[in-house]
């Protein structure tokens, strides 16, 4: 609760400073402190022992307001796009505390008075998992941690001068994605309020301009090549590299969309620790340790394009499973970075349901 009260608090500096920002400044933005407090999702009953309090926490958020100067802002109706900052109460001692980091969007509707907000970082959890120390705490194998949240609030402006009010729902997820096991993750449901503030006093007119006729395209050719490092949920059996080679194709839909098809190849070589131990500790499955670790899968996608960055979905199913790891489907989900017209980075999740295996890291070409 001490540390709640210091986030607030710093919080509440960080928008009376503001005030000194001025106008002029080149860019027109505002900033947002919200508090939060609700439950943790009981998505798996192997945490029920963790779940023992309301966690409760402060996000801080920066927020660049768009005007349409660029025509993907009106296309999405004048998003906001910032960084946000969370501290979060766990209320479980196994646990700990919760610092993170986030780059986010705002997305606006009816009037701009219902906002998403949708934020991808990375976390700090104060109490991961030891063998000896923190035995209970089978959330999070370490602690860094990749983190989402999602804001969906009621946010009305300058109600006082520059002052306004949002409330809503919050979910926040934070998981390690099996860099190291172990890794349950943690999903929190909570309500929060609080206040903005506009750093400008005069802001532009949302531009408006006449929209171009239908956006077509060719069909296009991606490859992908994608690593990292991960562990099976065996605890203690070793973080191993991991190599994903994909070859696509993607049609235009629009200037907003595209869908994928293609297939990948995963050289995942935690599955050869992971096969041996099969073979050894549980022979009545029969594994008999001589299986191959690679896989192959095919896969169909959708993109949702946002300025530079892109967010992919994708759905596979694996036509080469020499072993049984968590199901013959695969999902990855995460954000491309487009360095022009033909080179992306990439940052993804690949899980089976609700079970992560990997957050790949990769680089592609578009051709």
């Amino acid at each position: 609760m001490k540390n709640l009260y210091i986030v607030f608090i710093l919080g509440f500096q960080m928008l009376v400073s503001a005030q000194e920002q001025k106008a002029g400044s080149g860019h027109f933005s505002s900033v947002d402190i919200s508090y939060f407090y609700g439950n943790i999702a009981l998505h798996n009953p192997d945490i029920r022992h963790l779940v023992t309090g309301h966690p409760e926490g402060v996000i801080l958020s920066w927020n660049r307001k768009t005007f349409g100067f660029e025509a993907w802002e009106q296309y999405y109706n004048y998003p906001d796009y910032g960084i946000s900052f969370a501290y979060q109460d766990l209320k479980n001692s196994s646990l700990g505390d919760n610092y993170a980091l986030y780059g986010h969007y705002n997305f606006y509707f009816f009037r701009r008075n219902l906002m998403l907000r949708i934020g991808q970082g990375l976390a700090y959890a104060t109490s991961p998992y030891d063998r000896e120390e923190n035995y209970r705490n089978i959330a999070f194998g370490s602690r860094l941690l990749s983190s989402t949240y999602l804001m969906l609030n009621y946010r009305k402006e300058n109600l006082w001068g520059r002052i306004g009010l949002q409330a809503g729902l919050s979910l926040i997820h934070y998981s390690n994605a099996n860099v190291k096991a172990p890794n349950t993750s943690v999903n929190s449901m909570a309500f929060n309020i609080g206040l903005n503030y506009r750093l400008q006093d005069d802001l532009p007119e949302y531009r408006t301009m006449p929209r171009p006729g239908k956006y077509t395209e060719p069909v296009r050719y991606n490859v992908v090549f994608r690593g990292g490092l991960n562990e099976s949920d065996v605890i203690g059996s070793g973080q191993y590299a991991f190599y994903v080679f994909s070859f696509y194709a993607d049609k235009r839909l629009g200037r907003k969309s595209a869908v994928h098809l293609g297939t990948d190849v995963f050289y995942s070589n935690f599955l050869k620790e992971y096969i041996r131990y099969k073979s050894i500790a549980y022979p009545e499955d029969g594994i008999s340790g001589e299986e191959d670790y690679k896989r192959a899968g095919i896969f169909a996608g959708h993109e949702l394009f946002v300025n530079r960055l892109s967010l992919v979905t994708q759905l596979g199913y694996y036509v080469y499973y020499p072993v049984d790891f968590e199901g013959r489907f695969y999902q990855r989900v995460g954000l491309k970075y487009y360095l022009g017209k033909k080179l992306f980075g990439a940052l993804t999740l690949k899980t089976h349901a609700a079970k992560a295996e990997a957050v790949e890291l990769g680089v592609g070409i578009r051709l």
